[in-house]
């Protein structure tokens, strides 16, 4: 933890906002001062700030994936509670967004650091052009000195493009921009074995797989009532981002020095996976499929087997309205989901398609259609 150079830190709602709603100035401070120092190198064992203002202490970096925007805009527009429809979130986020932005760059102005703003749906970062221009956009602001701050783009998201809690965007984001390790702020002192407010429950320390968690009771949901998260996804959050190689710190705001520092504090879970380089984490945890193929056996076999691309033949049936990019869900014949990838066709091609060659396609459709419906290198096997 100490040596980690790059970290995304994720801070929810509740630490950042009163109960009803609006942004907490105090606590904002509280959460930049700790970013802040750490980077500057006041922590323990830390070195002074690059010359060129660039990096921070022994060089390390940060991304900030905040919540907020919705619960900050609850109070300027006369709102007393989160809403439930799309369109008024929409409207709260739009008004909080700003305010939340405003509220870091002055925190931070105080230190003489700069923020970006990076806003993104799960189309920004399932599809190829747009996945490279996110980590493109990220990997220039850490080049410059500044201090990304990530957060779901509820403006214009809808139910079917939304990452649904900014846990999972945390994960991704850690993963996408190469993190040493993803810190997850909370407003409980780590993960425990059941609800932390009931006598004779304890913090879990570690977690080293999800053998460890076989028996523990996981609430789902949190205290504030202003966000849309609670423990769930911030463990599936760590299972999401272990995978892919990052470890997570599970801790509460109050916390978030030690954490930062490398000090023993709320819930560490050890990586389980490798850290991978492609965007395909992207594809099984931020997509949402648009359609369905089922494919025939053999074709199962090859696509979850021998990871080969899916091409024409394979294919028994087609479901859903789609156009060629979108992410598509991959059944075998009983209906369950082996794989996810971007499809190269529309959904109104593909019935022509079904079972042929593409060789006979080409010869009957042109060059255009020898070509797999989702290329290997855009498809993911699902557990």
């Amino acid at each position: 933890m100490a040596a980690a150079r790059r970290i995304v830190v994720k801070v929810g709602s509740s630490s950042l906002t009163t109960a009803a709603g609006g942004l907490d100035a105090d606590r904002v401070d509280a959460l930049v001062d700790v970013v802040a120092k750490v980077l500057d190198g006041d922590g323990k064992g830390d070195g002074g700030r690059d010359g060129d203002g660039k990096g921070g202490a022994g060089g390390k970096e940060m991304v900030l994936v905040s919540s907020g925007a919705i619960a900050a805009g609850l109070a300027p527009l006369g709102l007393d509670r989160r809403p439930r429809d799309l369109a008024r979130q929409q409207a709260a986020a739009s008004v909080g967004q700003g305010l939340l932005v405003a509220r870091y760059t002055a925190s931070f102005a105080r230190y003489g650091r700069r923020v970006g703003q990076v806003l993104l749906t799960t189309d920004d970062t399932s599809r190829r052009a747009h996945y490279r221009n996110a980590t493109r956009t990220l990997d220039q602001l850490l080049a410059m000195g500044a201090l990304p701050i990530v957060n779901e783009n509820d403006t214009v998201a809808t139910d079917e493009i939304r990452f649904g809690d900014n846990d999972r965007l945390a994960a991704l984001v850690a993963h996408l921009v190469r993190a040493d390790l993803l810190v997850l702020l909370s407003d409980v002192e780590g993960l425990y074995d059941g609800d932390p407010r009931t006598p004779g429950t304890s913090r879990i320390d570690e977690v080293r797989g999800p053998q460890d968690l076989d028996g523990v009771s996981i609430g789902s949901t949190g205290r504030s009532g202003v966000g849309t998260g609670g423990m769930v996804t911030k463990v599936e959050a760590a299972r999401i981002a272990t995978a892919a190689g990052v470890p997570v710190v599970l801790t509460s705001a109050s916390r978030a020095g030690d954490a930062l520092l490398g000090r023993p504090t709320g819930t560490y879970f050890h990586r389980t996976g490798r850290r991978s380089a492609n965007r395909l984490l992207w594809l099984a945890h931020a997509s949402a499929p648009r359609g369905a193929l089922t494919l025939d056996d053999g074709a199962v076999r090859a696509v979850v087997e021998r990871r080969t691309s899916l091409l024409p033949a394979g294919i028994a049936a087609v479901e859903g309205e789609f156009t060629a990019g979108d992410p598509v869900e991959l059944r075998d014949t009983e209906g369950r989901p082996v794989a996810r990838g971007l499809v190269n066709f529309d959904a109104k091609e593909i019935p022509q398609l079904i079972g042929r060659s593409t060789r006979d396609l080409a010869r009957e459709l042109g060059p255009a259609y020898e070509r797999e419906v989702v290329h290997r290198d855009d498809l993911v096997v699902l557990d």
